[in-house]
């Protein structure tokens, strides 16, 4: 009896272990997928690369249908797939960009986002990809007819924006900034007579002088500036890889054909 009861018990130890080390066993190969498949997305940063943006600013990113669009989401696209990486894009307030990237929830802010001292302590950019300036956009018959003139005006400014730290400067001049949200808001709000000039980058200055009759944009510039994608401060990995990316790009001549796509030249 003691035999048989031997005999029993290590058989089923057998079956035990014959089965502990079957690795293809469906909560097994699972484990070991999923195992594998965190430890391949660590070591390439991640498959998804997630681009913070504010689709209010054309030609560089806004809406078309159901579509982001733009110079930045294309550059971005092309970005992402350098680095076999897909692009997924968070749509936010312009003035959220930053804190999204220091947070770790984006991992590159693209929004015609200009570099800037104050930005440089929260963020690290890239080498830039292209030049800008901030306009001033007024009625046809505004008194204003240059940068001189907007002291003691009411400015309208998207929030965030470099416009909106250029503008800033003519506080000390009595001027009053009104801030939105939406560079379009700013443009109404000077349609509908009450703020008396607008300041923004020239490429959305054109679309909305384009859009809107009674306005233009006066003939100075306020600054000239350059634009760069933004990463979380110290992640230089991402940053290196994002300007070997835009290197490429710009040596294939690629990225020039992304702008001109939507910017023709004059």
């Amino acid at each position: 009896m003691k035999k048989q009861f031997f005999a029993l018990f290590m058989s089923a130890v057998l079956m035990g272990s014959l089965t502990a080390c079957n690795s293809s066993t469906p909560e097994a190969t699972t484990a070991a997928a999923t195992e594998a498949e965190t430890k391949e997305g660590a070591e390439a940063g991640g498959k998804v690369l997630v681009m913070a943006t504010n689709a209010e600013f054309p030609p560089y990113e806004y809406h078309d249908g159901g579509e982001i669009v733009g110079i930045d989401v294309e550059i971005s696209q092309a970005i992402a797939e350098k680095l076999g990486m897909t692009l997924e894009i968070e749509d936010i307030a312009f003035d959220s960009i930053i804190p999204e990237l220091q947070s770790g929830k984006a991992d590159m802010g693209a929004a015609g986002m200009t570099v800037d001292e104050d930005r440089l302590k929260n963020v690290d950019f890239s080498d830039p990809y292209t030049t800008a300036s901030q306009v001033i956009i007024v009625k046809n018959d505004s008194d204003i007819t240059g940068p001189d003139d907007l002291a003691g005006k009411y400015i309208g400014v998207q929030l965030g924006t470099t416009g909106d730290i250029y503008a800033s400067d003519y506080e000390e001049q009595d001027a009053t900034i009104e801030r939105y949200n939406k560079g379009f808001e700013a443009v109404q709000a000077m349609v509908q007579g009450k703020i008396d000039a607008v300041v923004i980058d020239v490429e959305p200055a054109k679309v909305f002088v384009s859009q809107t009759e009674g306005i233009k944009i006066l003939d100075e510039a306020l600054t000239v500036e350059e634009y760069a994608i933004a990463v979380k401060k110290g992640n230089t990995e991402l940053l290196e890889k994002i300007n070997a990316a835009l290197a490429e790009l710009k040596e294939s001549g690629e990225l020039q054909a992304i702008i001109d796509k939507y910017i023709s030249a004059e």
